[in-house]
């Protein structure tokens, strides 16, 4: 444990050195940030919520101009096709035979913008890139880059011209973060930062093999078993409220999947890493568990027609499930 401790002190001035690159483009978000970072170091993919203009595409891109990788924005429109990411074969008249033309996945991040303004048939196409990290293109699979990680960004699904995400493909992403508005503060910082002043370049201090380096390093923080208790609890009362006298039955349709269990396991670690501990704390878990577990809810009518959101459904569940 000591050995931990140090060797996670020692990458702590990298993440600090992260945090301050990224903060010369983006104010406050301090939630943002982090959550973006578990996603990095673990490879987990990571959606983003919020009405426009709040900067979560510069917020990504930051992040990937930290780090010394492939990065690739993609910008979701209606009429974007499954060739126009995974690519396609090829015919060559010349010689009668088909070459495959790789797409823009094929490199470590991806910023999908506005992932939600493509139809289904679109988001389709990620489902085996985000899961297996291959593509499949024709009769060939190919291994896609490590690190592969998507950063998706998209607005509220009330907004004018969007489409609502297949759960199977919401499933897969690690956490989903809600972003609002800045403070006056914040705003007056960014107004300085945008209007008076030139551009910042962030510099890449980040390269893959450190990524390796610290996704190992999370994986090593000790989780007491009966953290580990705690999480399947949790995960379980969103499927079966009941047994735990929870009075939110009604409002959930469909609980979490077995992702929770394993990516709130994870976020955990890497959140306690962040926080330069070499264990895990019930804090943690529930300081991460709201990202992991609210896109995996599926709300009832009921709940819809109440207003119940699935934050406050987990808060009554955290509520009623005993902390270790």
């Amino acid at each position: 444990m000591e050995e931990l401790t140090r060797q996670i002190e020692q990458q702590h001035a990298l993440v600090n050195l992260i945090r301050a690159e990224i903060g010369k483009v983006l104010v406050g978000q301090a939630n943002l940030v982090e959550g973006l970072l578990i996603g990095l170091f673990t490879k987990g993919h990571i959606l983003i919520e919020g009405v426009p203009g709040l900067a979560k595409t510069s917020a990504v891109k930051a992040l990937a101009d930290t780090v010394q990788a492939d990065f690739k924005r993609i910008q979701f429109t209606p009429d974007l096709l499954p060739a126009d990411l995974i690519g396609t074969e090829v015919y060559r008249p010349k010689t009668g035979d088909f070459v495959i033309k790789k797409g823009p996945l094929f490199n470590n991040i991806i910023l999908a913008d506005e992932i939600n303004r493509a139809p289904s048939k679109v988001q389709s196409a990620l489902l085996e890139a985000m899961q297996e990290r291959q593509v499949t293109i024709g009769d060939t699979t190919f291994k896609l880059a490590d690190p592969f990680l998507v950063l998706a960004t998209q607005n509220p699904i009330e907004q004018e011209g969007t489409y609502p995400l297949p759960e199977a493909q919401v499933d897969r992403f690690m956490l989903k973060l809600l972003i609002d508005y800045p403070d006056k503060a914040e705003e007056k910082q960014i107004m300085q930062r945008v209007g008076f002043e030139a551009p910042a370049q962030v510099a890449a201090v980040l390269s893959p093999q450190q990524i390796e380096t610290i996704g190992r390093l999370i994986n090593r923080i000790y989780m007491d078993d009966k953290l580990r208790d705690y999480i399947v609890e949790l995960v379980f009362a969103t499927r079966d409220p009941k047994a735990l006298k929870i009075d939110v039955a009604e409002y959930i349709h469909y609980g979490a999947s077995p992702r929770a269990t394993i990516f709130l396991s994870l976020a955990a670690r890497a959140y306690a890493f962040l926080h330069g501990r070499a264990y895990v704390t019930p804090q943690d878990v529930k300081s991460i568990a709201l990202p992991v577990l609210r896109h995996r809810i599926i709300p009832t009518y009921e709940a819809e027609a109440e207003d119940v959101t699935t934050d406050q459904i987990i808060g009554r569940i955290f509520d009623a499930v005993p902390v270790p």
